[in-house]
């Protein structure tokens, strides 16, 4: 997921810099919603990691 959210920084930064405003700003909103979303999940593994290593 965080693969994606890079890619679509990259491509908001493209378009920003043809001067595509809308195509860059809905890129860099889906890239900052991917990247998120990929933070809660890190978060959330490395909760049940720890959970899981304290119960052994």
């Amino acid at each position: 997921m965080l693969y994606w959210a890079v890619i679509f920084f990259i491509v908001a930064i493209v378009a920003g810099v043809f001067g595509f405003g809308g195509i860059a700003s809905a890129s860099a909103g889906i890239a900052q919603i991917l990247f998120f979303i990929f933070l809660v999940l890190f978060a959330v593994a490395i909760v049940a990691q720890f959970l899981r290593r304290s119960t052994k």
